[in-house]
């Protein structure tokens, strides 16, 4: 069975700069994507970067290009969200996800993380 951790979440200044981690186990196919998404407070969750193992690519949703930057380290069998000039709006319990397909359509996501809580504020 396919396992997911997050690790990293925290409060942290707007501006600054944070790294969630998510560690990955179980898999039997080495084609899979890794997103990531969050739920704000009061709000419907919402997919914020994936990456796809086989050949790297990733996607951004607009609300964080520029800013957030998803990338892997096969080795230790992780993926990691940076996450930089951080903002209020970004407050949110971030999860990340695996799936089959190269989406971030949360509904094709078949194995889920329990979720990080990120607070930016001062």
């Amino acid at each position: 069975e396919v396992h997911l951790v997050e690790y990293g979440g925290g409060l942290v200044q707007p501006g600054g700069s944070l790294r969630l981690s998510c560690a990955a186990s179980g898999f039997t196919d080495d084609d899979y994507t890794i997103g990531w998404f969050r739920q704000l407070p009061g709000k419907e969750r919402e997919g914020i970067a994936c990456l796809t193992n086989s050949d790297g690519s990733t996607y951004y949703a607009d609300s964080v290009k520029g800013r957030f930057t998803i990338s892997s380290d096969n080795a230790k069998n992780t993926v990691y969200l940076q996450m930089d000039s951080l903002k209020p709006e970004d407050t949110a319990v971030y999860y990340c996800a695996a799936s089959p397909w190269k989406t971030l359509v949360s509904e094709t996501y078949v194995a889920w993380g329990r979720g990080t809580q990120v607070t930016v504020s001062w």
